[in-house]
């Protein structure tokens, strides 16, 4: 694998020994609680066959989102409205009218809450039970505990020995911040796990159509980003960085790149090659199998249903994520990630914020999140299929009106998620904000809370724990409870 080094650097805006022992002791029988005979007997517990989470880097407001406040003063509401949605009482924003009609299918948290209002995208998908900015700048350091995604891969593969067509742990549309002018940070990488459980990340082809609203004040650059909009062209395949190891430098990528196209015309002369470790096991079933390359063939669907998802990478990332899911995969990752510039990217509206939210943020997502729940639920596969949509934290309830386009700020005090499919409810809202959405009026839940929900429907007890280099125990989903109140 890639080695990704951090840097010293600043975001936009160590556990201890008994930190350690204590969460420990929650999991102290360790894996072999995944199939014990006491594990929960809950409704919906194992609903889910498989997850697509899709991450929206950044953070958007949940004013503009799940949560918007029409009775509050103009300088917290702002200047876009909401709307009515297909469960009674529930409004969401003005911009979403698409996902409006798909929530009957859903549940609306409003009541996230964590006290790191910063880009800590580990501390959202892993059980890590603290944060900070060096932390997260540094993806490959020891105190890192494994994403959720790649417990599952881990956990999976302690029960089926053999590598499946289809990687269990896929991540889209390449590994987060790779096409920023910035390092890669932390989150959806294996930790003490080992590097053969990080996420198998695509590349894709399609380049961008349109400028999009600045970043910054600042912003001399203009980019064609490609989550604006991108040709009917663009394909995904597999990135030759996925199957990197530790002593490949950067510099041997291109013709890492070259060497993979020789690879793919000898894939019949390999098959029988003798092959031991896990990470070339992986790459050679890639290689000798067609399954991953044909689910990651988006043209194989009809242009009318890509159209329906939005001829952006956003929207054609979340088609990926159902056909791979489809093929077999269990854990799709969906980033809306950087593009260009790092500071202020994504979701990440310090600056610009109505501008980049009416042109760009809220259109392409209306398409691509109420398509994807369409699609999975005319195909039958939506109970099946645990969907999540977070982020790292919410925006400030006070309107910055310094900036150009005004900006919302970090803020983790109070804000929204929506979850879907595989067990959990339909047309609920579960917890409250106060009247300004800048704290929580009822039931907080944390991210670990949704990470352990998350396990219980995919039918992991959340007690498991997976040892560290050490074979210390650690619980997959740290200090998180279940919380049934999410779950149908």
């Amino acid at each position: 694998m890639l080695s990704i080094n951090g840097t010293r650097r600043t975001l936009c805006d160590g556990m201890s020994r008994r930190e350690l022992l204590r969460l420990g002791s929650v999991g102290a029988l360790g894996l072999s609680d995944l199939f014990a005979s006491s594990a929960p007997a809950t409704a919906q517990f194992g609903k889910a066959k498989s997850c697509i989470l899709i991450f929206l880097y950044g953070s958007p407001s949940q004013h503009e989102t799940f949560d918007p406040k029409p009775d509050a003063p103009v300088e917290v509401r702002g200047e876009i409205g909401s709307i009515p949605s297909s469960v009674p009482g529930m409004r969401i924003c003005e911009r979403l009218p698409r996902v409006s009609q798909v929530m009957k299918h859903t549940t609306v948290v409003r009541s996230m809450t964590h006290r790191y209002p910063e880009h800590g995208v580990a501390y959202a998908v892993s059980g890590i039970p603290t944060y900070t900015p060096e932390l997260e700048t540094r993806p490959r350091d020891s105190r890192h505990w494994p994403y959720i995604g790649s417990v599952v891969d881990y956990l999976d593969r302690r029960t089926q020995q053999s590598i499946p067509a289809v990687p269990r742990n896929i991540g889209l549309p390449w590994m987060v911040n790779s096409k920023t002018d910035m390092l890669v940070n932390a989150g959806p990488f294996a930790a003490f796990l080992g590097q053969a459980y990080d996420p198998l990340w695509t590349n894709f082809s399609g380049t961008g159509t349109r400028i999009v609203p600045h970043y910054t004040n600042g912003q001399v650059k203009d980019f064609h980003d490609p989550y604006g909009g991108t040709t009917a062209g663009g394909r995904f395949s597999m990135s030759p960085d996925s199957q990197l190891r530790d002593d490949i430098s950067i510099e041997r990528l291109n013709l890492r790149q070259s060497l993979l196209s020789q690879f793919e015309q000898s894939r019949r002369q390999i098959d029988a090659a003798p092959v031991h470790d896990l990470q070339r096991k992986r790459a050679y079933s890639l290689l000798t199998s067609n399954a991953v390359h044909r689910a990651l063939d988006i043209g194989r669907e009809p242009l009318p249903l890509r159209e329906k998802y939005g001829l952006t990478l956003f929207g054609q990332s979340c088609l990926a994520a159902r056909r791979l899911v489809e093929a077999g995969s269990k854990f799709v990752t969906v980033f809306w990630d950087g593009f260009g510039q790092f500071g202020g990217c994504g979701w990440d509206t310090h600056n610009n914020h109505f501008p980049r939210m009416k042109e760009y943020l809220l259109p392409g997502f209306d398409l691509a999140y109420s398509a994807l729940i369409d699609d999975l639920h005319a195909r039958g596969i939506l109970d099946e299929t645990a969907v999540l949509c977070i982020s790292e934290h919410g925006r400030t309830p006070q309107i910055d009106q310094k900036p150009k386009g005004a900006g919302r700020h970090h803020w983790s005090r109070v804000y929204s998620a929506v979850f879907a499919g595989g067990g959990f409810a339909k047309g609920r809202v579960v917890g409250a904000s106060d009247k300004i959405g800048g704290d929580v009026k009822e039931t907080p839940i944390s991210p670990k809370d949704i990470l352990a929900t998350t396990f219980h429907l995919l039918g992991i007890d959340v007690h498991t724990t997976v040892p560290d280099t050490l074979g210390r125990p650690y619980p997959i989903a740290g200090d998180g409870e279940v919380r049934h109140e999410l779950i149908g």
